[in-house]
C-alpha cells in the first residue's frame, strides 16, 4: 500500500523512508498561524490533522500522514522563524537552557474518516553558545525551516550537549510512532 506523506520536509521524506514503506509525497500548504492550540502536543497533532485533511481532499484513494513539530520553552511555543533576526533571538533563548521538541503525527484514512493521531516529545540541551556562532548559523539559511531555528541534523548539531528522548522526533517524524500508528491504519510495517 502507497500512503501519502503530506510534507515538504526532506528530513520527514528520509525518515519515512528508513520505515519501508511506499510513498508519495503531497505538500499541503495549509496555513499554520490561526491553530487554536496552546499546548506543544495538542498544537502539534492539530496542525499534523489539518495537513493531513487538506492533502486527503486530494487524494481521496490514500492513506495520509501529516507531521508537525515544534519547540517550546517556558511554556512558550516556537515554530518557524519569519525572519532572520527571530531566528537569531529563538536561538539566543534556548542557549544553556534545556527545552522540549514535540512532533506530532496523524495517519488519516480518508474512505472511512479514521484518524489515527500521537505525539511524542523529546527534550533538547544546547551549550551556552556565543552570539557569534549562533549568527554564522543563522547566515546559512538553515535556521529558517525549523522549529525552534536549528536543525540538530545540520549544523546547529554542535550546539546541542544532550538529547533525552528519540532524536527522530527532533528532526520531525518520530517513526517508532509512526510505526505504531501505521501499524493501527493496517498498513504492514516491514520489522525494523
Amino acid at each position: 500500500m502507497v500512503i501519502v506523506l503530506a510534507s515538504a520536509s526532506p528530513r520527514r521524506r528520509e525518515l519515512l523512508a528508513r520505515l519501508g514503506v511506499p510513498f508519495e509525497v503531497v505538500v499541503s500548504g495549509v496555513d499554520e498561524s490561526d491553530a487554536s492550540a496552546t499546548e506543544a502536543e495538542a498544537l502539534t497533532i492539530e496542525l499534523a490533522e489539518r495537513k493531513a485533511r487538506a492533502v486527503a481532499a486530494l487524494r481521496p484513494d490514500r492513506l495520509v500522514l501529516g507531521s508537525d513539530t515544534v519547540v517550546e520553552l517556558d511554556g512558550r511555543i516556537l515554530g518557524k522563524p519569519a525572519s532572520p533576526a527571530e531566528a537569531l533571538a529563538m536561538l539566543q533563548d534556548l542557549r544553556g537552557r534545556t527545552h522540549r521538541v514535540s512532533t506530532g503525527v496523524v495517519v488519516l484514512d480518508p474512505a472511512t474518516g479514521t484518524a489515527h493521531r500521537g505525539a511524542a516529545m523529546t527534550a533538547v540541551t544546547m551549550r551556552h553558545v556565543p552570539d557569534a556562532e549562533l549568527i554564522a548559523y543563522v547566515a546559512t539559511g538553515e535556521s529558517m525551516d525549523a522549529a525552534g531555528a536549528y536543525a540538530i541534523q545540520g549544523g546547529a548539531g554542535a550546539f546541542v550537549t544532550r538529547v533525552d528522548g528519540d532524536l527522530d522526533t527532533v528532526i520531525g517524524l518520530p517513526t517508532a510512532l509512526v510505526r505504531t500508528l501505521l501499524t493501527a491504519a493496517g498498513v504492514a510495517v516491514p520489522a525494523a
